[in-house]
Formats: C-alpha cells, structure tokens, sequence
C-alpha cells in the first residue's frame, strides 16, 4: 500500500505529526514507525514552525490559514488539526447556529471548508475537555454538526492521556470522521493503562540536577507560603504520580498559581523545557530550538505524541480494511 498522505493544520511544534508517522522510542517502549508521510503542515506561530521544521524537515506554511485556498494544498488522504476554540458562542438566533466571539473561532470554519473541497478519507480533531460543556454544551453539537456536514461520520470521545503510559493527566477531546461513502464505524482504541498502579510515573521524566535559573527565589517561596493554606498555591506535583496538565504559558509559572511545579530536594522550581517534552511523551531525540519561553509555549501546546500514536495505529486499521 502507498505511504498515506497528511496534511496538519495548526501543527504546533509537532505533537500530533510525531504521533503520526511513530518511528520513535519513550521511556523504553517502542513506537513503531507507521505507513504515513507529512506533506503539507499550516501554523502561523513562527517558533513553532521552527522547531517543526527542525524535527521533520518539512517549512510548515505559516499563513493565516484563511488565506490558503483549497486547491494550494497538495491531496492528501487525511486531514488533522486541533482548532482554536476559545471563540465560540451560540449566537441566540431561531435556529441555533454557530457563532464566534472573534477571528478565532472562525478557524474551525477553515478546517471544514478545506474537509468539504479536499475530501479526504478521513479527519483527525483534537480539542480541550471543556469545550463539551461550553456554552450551557450547545456549542459541541452543532460543531459535530457541521463536520457531518462534509459528508462524513463521525465520533467523537475523551482521552486521558495517563491511559496511554504518558506521564500527565491530559485530558482531550479527539474527534474523528470518515467519508460517508466508505461505511466506516470508527471504534477508538482500548487503554493501555487500567489503573492508577499502571500509570508512569512523574519521578521517570524528571532530572536529578538542573539549572539554578528553574528554582524559585526565597522571597517567592516566602510568599507562596503565607498564603498557601488559604489560597492552595505552590501546586508541588506528587513524583510518584503522573504530572498535572502542562500548559502553553510555563516559561511564566508562578508559586501563586494553579500551574504544577517541583518540590525537589527541600527547593521548589519550574520544570524544565526537556522535562515539558518529557511529560508531553517527545522522546529526547526531538530537538528543541529557538527561546525558552516559545519551546514551553509550544510543548504546552501539543498534543502527547503516544497518545496520538496509539489513535492512529486504530484509524490505521480501519483504512486497511478500505484498501
């Protein structure tokens, strides 16, 4: 069977691509190299298309992706993108339909016009938990709506990234369509990890040494620690458990925040660019490059690689059974 060709929108650094074509080695396990190449990838974050580049040798266009007309894009079998989704609303119209707050809603509306005009076997959607309960939940039907209406089946279903032996408690809503035409049922695939015994740990990705600039001044330890019973700051991360989620802005993480943070050796710091990717699943292979502060935005960004490998080897499935 010919390689399976890709088309990423909002690739970010490069997450979901690197849980695409696999071919790559975490915490010791294997993830095979898949039957798929990357031929077109679409993000307007310069750092991040920086380091996508770096790893896959492939210049992501990083325009507007309203600007990029269908027929620009090279064919492709299947379509993935995690679109912004902090826009939407429900606009109070009789009918309902689905509004946006701003530009940036308007985003999934691109991803479905380029579905309609290229017509790819199928798509691949990745989004945050919470936009199932958005908008008193009115907003992610119509969502689910619209994308049926390309012409495709779909489902859709929540993963904790945990269950896949990653070391972060990521939850992510994947949705998944295939062309009506080809009659698929799309089932997604079984856990790997059933119970809280089996998850990987924090302590496997962390350092034993880091850098004095990730450990946290006196004064802000001092600080964290007058409010800490009543306000619940300074969130040190249980190694022996997996990590809370990572999120886009760590190079600004505080002790007076919700975000997760090390409790090491009686220091609290930050973790680290390498440890983020760690918990996102990249392997120490992935090359980070460009500032500090746009690697963390790009890895908080990104979906965990194993995760995205073990959906894919399912979607894998069902398309062999197509050809």
């Amino acid at each position: 069977m010919d390689k399976l060709k890709v088309a990423s929108l909002f690739c970010g650094c490069g997450g979901t691509d690197l849980g695409l074509i696999g071919g790559f080695e975490f915490l010791g396990n294997e993830y095979a190299k898949t039957n798929i190449e990357i031929i077109y990838a679409n993000d307007i974050d310069d750092a991040a298309c920086a380091i996508f580049e770096k790893n896959f040798g492939l210049s992501p266009d990083n325009r507007d992706i309203r600007e990029i007309k269908a027929s620009e894009i090279p064919d492709f079998d299947i379509l993935t993108g995690g679109f912004p989704c902090q826009s939407f609303s429900i606009i109070a119209q009789n009918p309902k339909r689905l509004g946006v707050k701003d530009d940036r809603g308007k985003l999934f509306f691109e991803m479905c016009r380029i579905i309609r005009e290229k017509q790819p076997k199928c798509f691949i959607a990745e989004n945050v938990k919470g936009i199932l309960s958005a908008n008193n939940k009115s907003t992610f039907p119509l969502i689910i709506e619209e994308f049926e209406k390309c012409g495709y089946t779909v489902v859709h279903k929540i993963l904790n990234a945990t269950h896949f032996k990653v070391p972060q408690k990521r939850e992510r809503v994947i949705i998944i369509g295939f062309r009506d035409d080809l009659g698929i049922e799309f089932e997604f695939p079984d856990i790997v990890c059933h119970s809280e015994s089996e998850f990987t740990k924090l302590r496997a990705v962390i350092d034993d040494v880091a850098d004095e600039k990730y450990f946290f001044s006196d004064r802000a330890v001092q600080g964290m620690m007058r409010k800490r019973n009543s306000m619940n700051k300074g969130r040190a991360q249980d190694l022996e458990k997996p990590c809370n989620t990572v999120g886009a802005h760590l190079a600004k993480v505080s002790l007076n925040s919700t975000d997760p943070v090390l409790y090491t050796n009686g220091r609290y710091r930050r973790f680290t660019p390498r440890e983020v990717a760690r918990i996102q699943s990249f392997p120490d292979t992935f090359e980070l490059i460009g500032s500090e502060s746009a690697q963390y935005r790009a890895l908080g960004n990104a979906i965990p690689p194993v995760m995205f490998w073990h959906v894919t080897q399912k979607v894998l499935e069902y398309i062999s059974k197509i050809e």
